[in-house]
């Protein structure tokens, strides 16, 4: 089975700034697209960041320009460092990633179990 594993949340004051992480294991051949998203209280789950095999990014524009998605195959680990942080970013971010155990290609999407930013004013 297929686990993602987070890291690097918790309480930060505004104007400051943290780097997430997410390692997979299990059975991977190869990870697709992956992604943060979050989920503030009382609010829709949003989609903050994502990045391709191809490492083509996109951004959520309300953190285009302070955050930045990156990934590093070799330890099937993606990032998210976010600087300048507001407390409107405060919200549970879950990682997730799409991935394939062999070669047919066939990918599933795996997700992490979120962690907690909080950011002070």
């Amino acid at each position: 089975q297929v686990q993602l594993v987070e890291s690097g949340g918790g309480l930060v004051q505004a104007g400051g700034s943290l780097r997430l992480s997410c390692v997979a294991s299990g059975r991977i051949f190869s990870i697709n697209r992956m992604a943060w998203y979050r989920q503030a209280p009382g609010k829709d789950r949003e989609l903050v960041a994502a990045i391709t095999r191809g490492r083509s990014t996109n951004y959520a524009d309300s953190v285009k320009g302070r955050f930045t998605i990156s990934r590093d195959n070799a330890e099937k680990t993606v990032y998210l460092q976010m600087n300048s942080l507001k407390p409107e970013d405060t919200a549970v971010y879950y990682c997730t990633m799409e991935i394939s155990g062999s070669l047919s290609y066939t990918t599933n999407n795996y997700w992490g179990q979120g962690t907690q930013v909080t950011v002070s004013s």
